[in-house]
């Protein structure tokens, strides 16, 4: 399904890829659609785990600068081809399946968070102003995670996924020298 979309792969594809019989498969997944909702739990743990394990401890620029560069060089690659593993099931599924729209709802919500913790830590820091908004400063930098990886995915450069990111990190800069002032 990554590599094909969730469109393009049949429980045939599923029953070769895994090399079980279809019957195995049947007595996991009741149909394609279960099969989805467990794709979605899988991939969505797993990179929230990810992010959490990477934004966990940031508590300096410096640091969200590392998890930046960390994000683009994985995707470096591929050449960001295959975009966010969240973006592109939300993009195929989101008007077709109401379950799954919401569980990917619930994951894009559990990595706000991860950003807004990551804020608050800043804050609590004096790196950015006690009232700037964390919440529409997590919203952002998530969106522009989101952008950067379909730009990336669109173009097959990561170029796309480092600006976006770093046009957030420049605006949270300025925010921090302003706090200064």
């Amino acid at each position: 399904m990554r590599l094909r979309g969730v469109s393009a792969t049949t429980l045939d594809d599923v029953v070769i890829a895994s090399n079980v019989s279809k019957s195995q498969l049947y007595w996991h997944f009741e149909d394609k659609h279960a099969l989805v909702g467990a794709v979605i739990e899988f991939v969505g743990d797993r990179t929230i785990a990810a992010e959490r394990a990477r934004l966990g401890s940031v508590k300096t620029f410096a640091g969200l600068r590392r998890w930046r560069d960390t994000l683009v060089e994985t995707n470096g690659p591929q050449g960001g081809r295959y975009g966010c593993p969240l973006g592109s099931l939300a993009n195929e599924v989101a008007d077709q399946d109401s379950i799954a729209r919401q569980k990917l709802h619930d994951l894009f919500s559990a990595w706000q968070g991860l950003f807004e913790d990551l804020l608050r830590r800043f804050q609590k820091a004096g790196v950015i102003p006690c009232q700037a908004d964390v919440s529409q400063l997590a919203i952002g930098l998530l969106a522009a995670v989101q952008g950067g990886y379909l730009l990336a995915q669109a173009s097959r450069d990561v170029a796309p996924l480092a600006s976006a990111i770093d046009m957030t990190l420049a605006h949270l800069r300025l925010l921090g020298s302003e706090a200064h002032l």
